[in-house]
């Protein structure tokens, strides 16, 4: 049986800072459905979602932020990435091709909870 990633969760002492700022990223007018109430945000980002919510565990920035990244992809790396640094975004990599020379971008910005996120050209499988 092959399982589907439905979504991610971000568990964040400020879930609605945290979902106002990931809007910016995706570049919504504000999350596809919340319970503002009780501090859930969600998002839907291509075929999986995104959930942003409250996490008894959670305080503080990300202490190792590189352990899980989001990665976002788009055929305008460059052109998004500026975007996103002007809005506020840290910077951690600016776009780098990783592949030496075979196309691919990627680059890696921090959320407001210290979060690793990149975006990158689409990745497509080698035929074989």
């Amino acid at each position: 049986m092959a399982l589907n990633l439905n979504s991610v969760m971000l568990g964040s002492e400020d879930s609605k800072k945290l979902a106002d700022f990931y809007a910016k990223v995706l570049g919504a007018p504000n999350s596809d459905w919340s319970d503002e109430a009780r501090g859930w945000f969600g998002f839907q980002a291509g075929d999986s979602g995104l959930v942003i919510g409250p996490h008894s565990e959670v305080s503080g920035r990300s202490q190792q932020p590189g352990r899980i990244m989001l990665n976002f992809s788009t055929p305008e790396v460059k052109a998004e990435f500026e975007r996103i640094k002007a809005s506020g975004a840290d910077v951690v990599a600016e776009p780098y091709e990783p592949g030496g020379g075979d196309g691919m971008l990627i680059c890696t910005f921090a959320d407001p909870d210290g979060n690793y996120f990149q975006l990158s050209t689409p990745w497509e499988p080698a035929s074989s």
